[in-house]
């Protein structure tokens, strides 16, 4: 699929522009100076949940191509959850790039349809290496594989499309397994050890020191009048 996206120039700084319907990024890469653009916040907003970071985009600054760009990231307002601010990284059509890919969980694990359980996830992304004509929007983890609890999905496992090389993490990283359900005995285990502590038994064990102490001060042998003076003035002589 074909992603294009429009940008204008900016001369000032992001927050100077940023409003409900602006968005500001730069786009750098290829050792070509840094431009900083402006964007619909919208329209990217739209392209950016179907392309992802691992689809080339045909980059249109005002009525020039500026050619093939990735999203390489995009910064949130913490409170609002709102984008703020967008890089956008040029790409060379003749060179190996790298990209962080998605993984598509697809189909079923038969051993959680049939006995129940749950589907662990380890990974949603990888990093791959590869051409940018070969690059992929996602790579998809067939869970139709997992007929008992014993099976698993590794890296290796997966099928990567022509021309990409997982390059992160390792080959013999989990993705996925199905896990049997807890039994009633497990569960309420869990509870048990989950029970907050008995406070009544620490505070009777604070005042039993803080007794035998104040026991301990009155027992103790007071010094005899007159001694410290004594002390004194044989430092003195």
């Amino acid at each position: 699929m074909a992603f294009k996206l429009s940008a204008n120039t900016r001369t000032v700084k992001g927050e100077k522009v940023r409003t409900k319907t602006v968005l500001p990024a730069v786009v750098y890469g290829m050792g070509a100076t840094a431009a900083s653009v402006t964007l619909n916040y919208d329209e990217f907003a739209k392209l950016f949940a179907e392309a992802g970071e691992a689809s080339l985009i045909d980059l249109l600054l005002g009525d020039k191509a500026e050619g093939k760009v990735l999203v390489q990231d995009v910064q949130y307002d913490p409170v609002s959850d709102r984008m703020i601010h967008v890089d956008l990284r040029r790409i060379d059509m003749n060179k190996e790039m790298t990209a962080t890919v998605e993984l598509r969980f697809v189909g079923e694990a038969p051993v959680i349809k049939e006995q129940g359980g749950t589907l662990m996830r380890n990974l949603e992304s990888v990093e791959v290496k590869c051409l940018p004509k070969d690059l992929v929007s996602h790579i998809d983890v067939d869970l139709t594989v997992l007929k008992t609890f014993d099976d698993v999905v590794k890296i290796k496992n997966l099928i990567v499309p022509a021309g990409i090389t997982i390059t992160n993490p390792h080959a013999e990283d989990l993705i996925a397994k199905a896990t049997a359900a807890l039994t009633e005995e497990e569960i309420k285990a869990m509870e048990e050890s989950a029970k907050p502590a008995d406070l009544t038994k620490i505070e009777v064990a604070g005042k039993k020191k803080e007794e035998e102490g104040e026991e301990g001060a009155e027992g103790a042998p007071k010094p005899e009048a007159g001694a410290g003076k004594e002390e004194k003035k044989e430092e003195k002589e």
